[in-house]
This record gives C-alpha cells, structure tokens and sequence, in this order.
C-alpha cells in the first residue's frame, strides 16, 4: 500500500488543447478515492496518467513517496481493472489470473499461492478451470480482479469496471468492491460516471468537469454542501433546484433539493410549482415542473412521500432557511450566507 500524490497534473495534446487543467490531491495510504464526472470530463486520461498510459505535459505524480513521472507502467507497482475485463478467451481463469505473474517471473509456488488466495477472497476457487466463455459477466469482472490483486500492487486503479454490467449486478458488485477494499486496505483510485457508485464506494471523490476538479470532498459532504452550480447540478438524482434569486441586492442561484421542498398550505409557501409531469416511483413520487406562468420560470423538481397524493395543477411548497444554498449567478461559485 502507499500514499499518491497529484501536484498541479497537466495535459496538452497540442499548445491549444489542454484536457488536464492542474489537477492536485494528497490520496492517504489505503484510501478509496473516486474521480466521478460526465463523458468528456477527463476523468480517465487523469487515471491513465497515474498509470503511465499517458504522459504527462507538467506537474508530479508520485506513489509511496516516489515520483513515477518517467517510469513505465511495470514499473510503477500498479495494478489496473478495465471496463471491458480484457480476459485471454482461450485461457482458464486459472491461467489469466497467473499469466501476468509468469511474465513477471515467479515461482511456480508462489504463482499458485496468489492465485489461489485471490479466488478464494473472490470465491472463484470453483470457477479456475473454466474458460471466460463459460462465466457470468460478474464472474468476469471477478476474474479481472483477481488477476489485479495477485499482484499484490501499491495501489489499484478502477477504470469504470462496472459499466458493462446490469443494473442488479453491478449493485452486487458494488457491495463486493466494498468489502474487498476492507479485506486488503490497499489505496484505490477508482473512475466513473455513475454518482450512485461514487456515493457508496469512495472515502473521498474529485468531481471534475472540462479537466478542472470542481470539488474534492467525502459523499455526503459534496451531496450536503457543493461548491459550485456544476456540483449542484451533477449530484444527486434529480439533481438540485437551481433558481434565479436575489441576496442582498446581488445576483444569484437559489439552491434547494428536491426532498427539502416540502408541500403546504398556500400561505405557508416559498413558492408555486405549475405541475408538467408526475413520476410515481413506489417509494416516492417525483413532481416536476415550472415556476411562473406559461412555463417560463425556473424548472423545479420536488421529492414527495408516496403518502402525498400529487395531481396536475400547482403544487405550493416551503423550504426551511438551513437548507437553501446560495451560489454566485456568474461564476457558479458558493456564497456562504
């Protein structure tokens, strides 16, 4: 295990085009950090760097105290999961898990051992004569974890591992990332675009946007307090309210999320919602719709208990003054009120 560190990490491609805007972070031995962000964002070519897939324009990259700017990805102690699993098809799961290791040089009982303490933790032991072909796609992932935890690397990078998945499949996967990283502890940088994923997994995550971190922070404490309108507006599903407003004479963002609106008695309220759709989940039920006449106000989304029946028509709500966040009209930025 080890500690990584990002100082001030750039990428250009051409004098132009810059996909890598100065990125920095102190990662602590044995954390989960995810770096989460729409397509585009830089998210992974960030990862690739730490890897050594990709070079690096400026700044420092350094794992256990070591900068590994110039060294080759064998040579950084790493280990990388991919989203495709990128299994040998003609080989056993036995056999991928240990090819690496052969490469590598290992003894024939060494070899054995990580192997079979690797599918042991990921209960594959049954599975290490079959082929890819025979497996379910968890069982694939499983084994491309596998063949990165038999390296017994510093650190272990995630690159969207879980995308190919189904969605009950990748929430079973989720809990067994999470228990993995309890058993070994090892420092993981794990990429996704998925918020449900980084919510759950990470220690801390770096929410990027256009190459820039927008904001570094634990979960809950993004999702509770975001720095910028782009937080605001990437996190949580819907997303927050964001409303044209003014504080103390001053141009700003109204923000509020969806579950702290809360119906009431047409005195009582902040506001109107003019009702264009109603989404029934179950547990809940989503409302959305618009601020002022003829659809020309604010798009507003509302949260209610399943308990609340909502009908088409206006829906008057409330919002408690602690749960208002106020944000900069023209750069975004957080005003602390």
């Amino acid at each position: 295990m080890a500690a990584v560190s990002l100082r001030d990490v750039r990428k250009s491609y051409t004098s132009d085009l810059q996909v890598i805007h100065g990125v920095s972070m102190e990662i602590a031995d044995g954390e989960f950090i995810v770096i989460l962000g729409p397509s585009g964002c830089g998210k992974s070519t960030l990862l690739r760097m730490v890897a050594g897939l990709e070079t690096i324009t400026a700044g420092e990259i350094a794992i256990g105290g070591r900068v590994v700017n110039n060294l080759e990805p064998k040579d950084r102690d790493i280990a990388m999961v991919f989203q495709n699993y990128a299994l040998y098809p003609h080989m056993s799961v036995y056999d991928n898990m240990a090819y690496g290791l052969r490469i590598r040089g290992l003894s024939k009982e060494d070899i054995d051992a990580r192997v079979q303490k690797a599918a042991g933790i990921l209960e594959l032991a049954r599975f290490l004569g079959r082929k890819p072909r025979e497996l379910s796609g968890g069982q694939r992932q499983r084994v491309a974890m596998g063949r990165a935890i038999v390296r017994e690397p510093q650190v272990f990078l995630f690159d969207e591992p879980l995308s190919n998945l189904d969605a009950k499949l990748r929430v079973q996967m989720r809990g067994e990332l999470r228990a993995l990283h309890r058993r070994l502890g090892t420092t993981s940088l794990f990429v996704t675009h998925d918020q449900v994923e980084a919510m759950t997994l990470a220690h801390r995550m770096i929410v990027m946007n256009a190459g820039r971190t927008e904001q570094i922070g634990a979960p809950l404490e993004v999702y509770a307090k975001p720095a910028t309108t782009f937080v605001a507006g990437f996190i949580g599903s819907p997303p927050m309210n964001l409303i044209p407003s003014k504080l103390n004479g001053r141009d700003v963002l109204l923000g509020v999320r969806p579950e702290h609106l809360e119906p009431c008695a047409q005195a009582e309220a902040n506001m109107t919602v003019d009702i264009d759709l109603i989404e029934p989940l179950g547990s809940d039920t989503l409302v959305y719709g618009h601020l002022g006449a003829n659809g020309t106000g604010a798009r507003v989304a509302v949260r209610l208990h399943q308990s609340v029946d909502a009908r088409t028509g206006h829906l008057p709500v409330r919002y408690g003054p602690a749960r208002v966040h106020y944000f900069d009209a023209q750069t975004g930025q957080r005003i602390e009120a």
